[in-house]
Formats: C-alpha cells, sequence, structure tokens
C-alpha cells in the first residue's frame, strides 16, 4: 500500500511519505470549501487523472494551491488507494479595511499603497507586505518610530474587519548637516541650495527638517548643478551619508565633496558630423564665450538652441555633444559642440501619473517635447529642469518606454507638496519703527498653476495691504498676466508734516524673450490723497494738500545673468523702465528708471557689488510733479543719511520736497564672519549719490545743491527666521548743511 500524507499550514510545508513508489490518482475529494469552487482547486492541480503522479508532482500541486492565497490551511491526504483527499481552510473576506492613528497622513494615500482592500481575501503574508508599504510611506516623511499593528476583528459567514493601527511616532528630524571637501564656498551657502534642512524651531510649519533619502538624492543633484554653474566641471559628490541617531528621532547626514579646480572657457567651436550642417549659423545660439567661467546651464541651453535651430532646418534627429577639452594647469577648458545623427525615435504618448491636485495642462505645457514630435534628449532634460523649477513637486521622474517601431512613451511621475505659504515676521526699522508682516501666499492655485496672495504690512509709520493673483499661461501661452489691489498709509510727519494715503489696481503682463531677457508691462489707477498736513507745514506741500488721480502705463526691459537672485555670488542685472500717466486721471509725467548691478567673487567668500541706479521724472502739459511722485535718497537708498535725507528743502520748515530726478551708486564687499551657521554675513560699502531739483525751484524759498553725497560704513546681513535683517552703520564723508543724517540703520526686508 503506498501512502503519501501533506499538510500546509500558513508557510509551511510537511511531506511524509511510507514508501517512494508513484500512485496513481483516480478520484479528487475536496472537502472545507465555502465560497471557492471545486473546479477552481483542481485548475490548480499539476495532476492528470488515471496517469502516475510522483512526489514531485505532488509537490508542484500542493504550492500552486497554496500561493493562491485563497486558503490558509491545506491537507493533502492519499492514504486510499487510488485517492487524493484534500482538506482546506479558506482564508476570510475582508469586510472593511480601515487605518487607526494615522493624523499625519491621510486616508487616501495609504489606501493607494496598500494591495488588501474590502471584498479581498485575507492573506497574512500580504497584509505584512502592505504594513511594510505604511511604514515606507511613514519613513519617506522621516518618521522612523512608526509602528504599524494589524488588527482583525471576525465576523459572521467567514469574514474580517482589518485594522492597521498606526502609532505614528516622531519626525526624525535632521539634526546636522555636515559638507566636507568644500573649500570654495561655505556650509551655509550650500545649505541654501539644497532641500533639506537643519531642525530650527521656526520651520514648524514645512517639512524640509524631515529626513527623507529622496530628497537627499535630489539635493545631491542640486548640488551637482551649484558648482558646475559656477566653473567646477569636475565636481563630484563622493558620498552622502545619513546616521540615524540611537534613539531614531534625529540624523546627521554628511555630503562629502570634490570641488575641483575652476574652469573658465578658452576655446568654443562646433564641428558637424553630419553633410549639409551649417555649422557658422550655430555659433549664434552660444550662450557661452571665450573668457567666462564654465556653466553647465548654459551649455545645455546652447545644446537646446542649436537642436531647434537644426529642426526648423530639416533635421530632426540630431545628437548634439559638448565635448570638454581640459588644459588643468591653466584651469581652462575648451568647448566643442559636435552634431552627430541621432536615434529615429518619435515621442507616442506622454502619460502623466501622481498629480492629484496639480492639472495634467500645467504639466504638459512645461514640456519642450509634444506627443508626435522627434525625439531629443536635450528637451527631455529641459523639460524635467522646468518641471523641477516649478517648486509644485517634491519629486519628478521622467522614464522613456519603447512602445514600437520607431516610437516611444515618455512616462512622467510626481509627487505632490504643498504649495501654500503662511508668512509671518516681525522686526524693527530705523525708518518705520517697530513692524508685523504677515500673509497667505498660494502658488498652485486650484492646481492651474495660478499664484494667489494676500499681504499685510504695518508699522509705526505705514500700514500697506495688497492682493495679487497671476496667471502664468494667459490665453494658453507663455504670457503671465496678473493683477494687484494695494492700499497704503505712508506717516512723513517728520520728513515734511504731512501723510499719503494710496488706493488703487494694477494689471501687469510678462514674457520671456529668453531665459534670461524678460518684458514687463502694466497699467495703474490709483489715487493720492496728501491729508494731515500740519498748520507749519511748508507752502509747497499745502498747496498739494487733496487728492489726485493717476492713470499710468508703463514697461520695464530686464536682463538678468545673475547666478542666483537671492545669494548672488557671480553675474549681472540690468534693467530700465518707463511709465507715463495722463491717460485720464488728475497727473501727467514721464518717468525713466534704470539700474545695474554687477557681482564678483573673488578668494573664494568676498563678494563685490558694484551698482548704478538713476531715475528722471517730467511733468507735460503744464503739470508739474506732485511730492509723493518724486525722488527722495536716504535710508535704504544712500546709508548715513536719514530717509528722505538728501532732497530740497524748504528754506523756512526744513520739509523734504524731494526732486525731479536722482542718481545712486556704489560698491559693497560681502564677506564671512564666522556665523554663517546663524545665517549672517559681514559688509563694507561706499555709497554716492544726488538728487535733482523740484518743478517749482525758486533759491529764496528752496535750498538745494546737486553736490554729490557720499558715505562709507560697515554692516552685517542677517538671513534671520523672520526674514533678511539688514544692519548698517554709515558715516557721511561728502554732504551739505541741511542733509539729515543717520548713523545706525536697522531694514526689515530684502533687496536687491
Amino acid at each position: 500500500m503506498k501512502k503519501i500524507f501533506y499538510t500546509g499550514l500558513l508557510t509551511s510545508l510537511i511531506a511524509f511519505q511510507a514508501s517512494a513508489q508513484d500512485v496513481v490518482i483516480k478520484k479528487v475529494e475536496v472537502d472545507g470549501l465555502q465560497r471557492v469552487e471545486k473546479a477552481t482547486v483542481l485548475s490548480y492541480l499539476n495532476l492528470k487523472k488515471n496517469a502516475r503522479v510522483t512526489q514531485d508532482d505532488l509537490d508542484a500541486s500542493f504550492n500552486q494551491l497554496y500561493n493562491t492565497g485563497l486558503f490558509s490551511d491545506i491537507n493533502f491526504d492519499t492514504s486510499e488507494s487510488n485517492v487524493l483527499k484534500i482538506s482546506v481552510k479558506e482564508n476570510p473576506i475582508i469586510g472593511k479595511r480601515a487605518f487607526d492613528g494615522n493624523d499625519k497622513i491621510d486616508d487616501k494615500i495609504l489606501e493607494g499603497e496598500v494591495q488588501l482592500g474590502p471584498r479581498s481575501v485575507y492573506d497574512k503574508a500580504k497584509v505584512q507586505q502592505d504594513v511594510q508599504r505604511i511604514l515606507d510611506v511613514y519613513r519617506k516623511t522621516g518618521r522612523y518610530t512608526v509602528s504599524v499593528e494589524p488588527k482583525i476583528i471576525e465576523r459572521d459567514e467567514n469574514r474580517v474587519d482589518l485594522i492597521y493601527e498606526i502609532d505614528e511616532g516622531s519626525a526624525a528630524k535632521i539634526d546636522k548637516i555636515n559638507f566636507l571637501g568644500n573649500t570654495h564656498y561655505s556650509n551655509s551657502d550650500l545649505q541654501d541650495e539644497i532641500m533639506s534642512k537643519e531642525s530650527r524651531w521656526y520651520r514648524i510649519f514645512g517639512s524640509a527638517e524631515n529626513y527623507d533619502a529622496e530628497k537627499m538624492d535630489y539635493d545631491k543633484e542640486l548640488l551637482r548643478r551649484f558648482y558646475t554653474n559656477r566653473g567646477y566641471a569636475d565636481f563630484d559628490v563622493k558620498s552622502a551619508v545619513a546616521e540615524l541617531s540611537e534613539d531614531q528621532k534625529s540624523f546627521i547626514l554628511t555630503f562629502v565633496l570634490d570641488e575641483g579646480p575652476r574652469y573658465k572657457i578658452q576655446d568654443v567651436s562646433v564641428r558637424s558630423e553630419l553633410n549639409g550642417v551649417d555649422t557658422k549659423s550655430l555659433y549664434k545660439d552660444l550662450e557661452i564665450a571665450e573668457g567666462d567661467w564654465y556653466n553647465a546651464e548654459d551649455i545645455e541651453k546652447t545644446v537646446t538652441a542649436m537642436t531647434e535651430r537644426l529642426g526648423k532646418k530639416g533635421f530632426p534627429f540630431v545628437d548634439i555633444y559638448p565635448e570638454l577639452t581640459r588644459d588643468t594647469e591653466n584651469n581652462k577648458i575648451n568647448v566643442e559642440f559636435v552634431v552627430r545623427e541621432g536615434d529615429r525615435m518619435f515621442v507616442d504618448r506622454i502619460n502623466i501619473t501622481g498629480n492629484d491636485r496639480t492639472m495634467d495642462e500645467v504639466i504638459r505645457r512645461e514640456f519642450r517635447l509634444d506627443e508626435g514630435d522627434a525625439f531629443n534628449v536635450s528637451k527631455l532634460r529641459d523639460s524635467r529642469r522646468n518641471l523641477e523649477n516649478l517648486n509644485y513637486f517634491s519629486k519628478v521622474d521622467l522614464q522613456t518606454r519603447p512602445t514600437g517601431m520607431n516610437k516611444a512613451d515618455i512616462d512622467v511621475n510626481v509627487e505632490e507638496k504643498s504649495t501654500g505659504y503662511f508668512n509671518v515676521g516681525i522686526g524693527y526699522s530705523t525708518t518705520n519703527g517697530a513692524l508685523l508682516r504677515t500673509g497667505v501666499t498660494e502658488t498652485n492655485f486650484r492646481g492651474k498653476g495660478q499664484e494667489v496672495g494676500f499681504n499685510i504690512g504695518l508699522s509705526e509709520r505705514t500700514k500697506d495691504y495688497d492682493i495679487s493673483f497671476t496667471e502664468p499661461y494667459f490665453l494658453g501661452r507663455r504670457l503671465s498676466a496678473g493683477v494687484d489691489l494695494f492700499m497704503q498709509d505712508q506717516d512723513y510727519e517728520e520728513e515734511a508734516s504731512y501723510d499719503t494715503r494710496t488706493i488703487g489696481g494694477r494689471t501687469r503682463f510678462g514674457w520671456n524673450y529668453t531665459d534670461d531677457f524678460y518684458h514687463l508691462a502694466r497699467y495703474s489707477l490709483s489715487t493720492n490723497k496728501i491729508k494731515n498736513v500740519k498748520s507749519y507745514a511748508s507752502e509747497f506741500v499745502k498747496a498739494e494738500e487733496g487728492s489726485a488721480t493717476t492713470s499710468a502705463v508703463g514697461q520695464t526691459f530686464i536682463y538678468d545673468k545673475r547666478d542666483n537672485a537671492i545669494n548672488t555670488k557671480e553675474g549681472y542685472y540690468l534693467s530700465f523702465g518707463h511709465d507715463i500717466a495722463g491717460l485720464g486721471g488728475d497727473t501727467k509725467y514721464n518717468r525713466f528708471d534704470a539700474k545695474a548691478y554687477n557681482f564678483n567673487t573673488f578668494f573664494d567668500y568676498y563678494t563685490l557689488k558694484i551698482f548704478a541706479t538713476g531715475g528722471y521724472i517730467a511733468g507735460y502739459g503744464g503739470e508739474k510733479v506732485r511730492m509723493s511722485d518724486r525722488y527722495y535718497l536716504g535710508g535704504q537708498n544712500m546709508r548715513g543719511f536719514e530717509f528722505a535725507g538728501i532732497s530740497a528743502r524748504d528754506r523756512r520748515t526744513r520739509d523734504a520736497l524731494g526732486g525731479n530726478w536722482m542718481v545712486y551708486s556704489g560698491a559693497e564687499v560681502t564677506f564671512p564672519i564666522g556665523l554663517d551657521e546663524l545665517g549672517v554675513k559681514g559688509r563694507t560699502f561706499w555709497d554716492v549719490g544726488t538728487i535733482g531739483k523740484p518743478d517749482h525751484y525758486d533759491s529764496q524759498k528752496i535750498e538745494y545743491s546737486s553736490k554729490l553725497r557720499q558715505s562709507v560704513g560697515f554692516g552685517f546681513d542677517w538671513m534671520s527666521p523672520m526674514g533678511k535683517i539688514d544692519i548698517d552703520f554709515g558715516f557721511p564723508i561728502a554732504k551739505t548743511k541741511y542733509d539729515e543724517t543717520e548713523v545706525f540703520r536697522l531694514n526689515f526686508g530684502t533687496s536687491l
């Protein structure tokens, strides 16, 4: 008699064999079925009726049946001749699945991660897999002390409710971020560039201080961009290590860097391996030139521009590769753009996932490739960069997947992050006294990429309120459009014995000619009221008491080649603006304003800023320029002098009357003072400026001098938790007897 007996419980399989001989199975009996059909069980058996069955056949049949996940217990019995008796215990059906204790992560996010749901078959192995998935979700948010306990509640008819009891624990914060190998940029400079931030009390509204492995990987890419855009073509992140503390509550991140030498461009050339390509025309697209610092972003821009030019000329399948030749002794680098034939591939479909809130259109419009276009690696890189620059996503993943003959899909997966910001700032300014600023901004309003903001600023001398709305793709084009509503009260009692209130609105448009050159246009309508004029005020002030309406159109051209708009090290900024008032309203004037800034960093940490600004305003049609529209120097523009300290003045009352033009220039050197960890830098400066006469200049009644005023001094920049704070000590070295001076100045806010 042959006897083979199998029993299975959970993941164990035990086989007992009394005889090594094969058996013939003529009949299969199945016991214990409730929902599952017998035919379903038989379909998983690797057995043929009336055929000899080996032990391997029974093993394979048992494993196939168990791997269905339908049963928690399976028993094979061949003790009865030619009969296989199968006893099973079915896994229960899940009636209700719920999450308990998850305050930090929404149910919908967890539901998208787990496999088992209502009406699915309960399987302990899959439950453990789902537990691991939930743990992974929490760990991505920096919560490493999280625990997940699956509980079941038995119901009738072999059903269970599955409850995941979650103890979220506390988020593992980043206690310290170390950089090793950085000699040209300070730790503070590099921390400004990455997404991960050290834990600080003022970051309670964000998640930047929570450790995230994927975010740390992206930080490596941000560091690479930072260095390669500043001349360090050989830069490399040798390692990036996150060490978890023993209590699992904090991390120490360490980035080991190899900066390499800083290269300047020695020669730029273009070579083609394709017949019929006119390389001379491609030189027009160069974003780099001899003598420039090596800049990987400008090289990518050049590749993109050349690719587009060749595409328009009938070469859709090209691959432009920048070949670099280094002269390490002199820190020079030659760049040769080589034009080669690319793969003949077309974009089939662009598939977007992960954007629960952001509309597909917002993502698609940032692509430099459309469905049906010839595939181009450079344009794909540009598309990724555009999506990352939106700052709507914590992760952007682009994958190319061939779908057929000469076709490929682009799979786009994004992870959205919070795009709403609430800010509160408190501070003190020697110009405006104690101040409070607060506001709410949403940069991806309704998932359409629109920006909405509401801000309030209150101080001892000013009150301002503004509401703004910006549509970045007006009429479906790369044209930004926006509207602002504002109201401002300003106290000029100390300077000119009056107050003003301005209420109005503005519509604006903006478009880019290139990535660096853009054009802004605007129309504003406002009412300015001069009020609370004192009895002892200047006759010129009294003459303007009351309200005036200004209807003005204007435009500004901006060319911005700075490496960073916040913490500038290299580059320059140019702007020219023109406004004309008089299309209705009470005021008529032409105004011109210009700015020029140049930044250079030397000895790695010392940044020299040279700047010049100027403005001119003139009335027309017999109208004079109102005091509220004139120029004043002092305070933030011209340190060492009080706000409006440089101005034409009433000889009797000393009230500041302003001027119809002004020039303000100077130089400033910013340097580290050993407080990089606190975001504090030192600076020394030299300011020079002068101001023009007002419209109603009368030398008998008004004091005025076109003499150049100058001041020197030192100060500090502090990137505080509440915003940028400037502290300056200015000492006038050239002034007039009636100028109002001020040695100490503290300002809360930002400036170029």
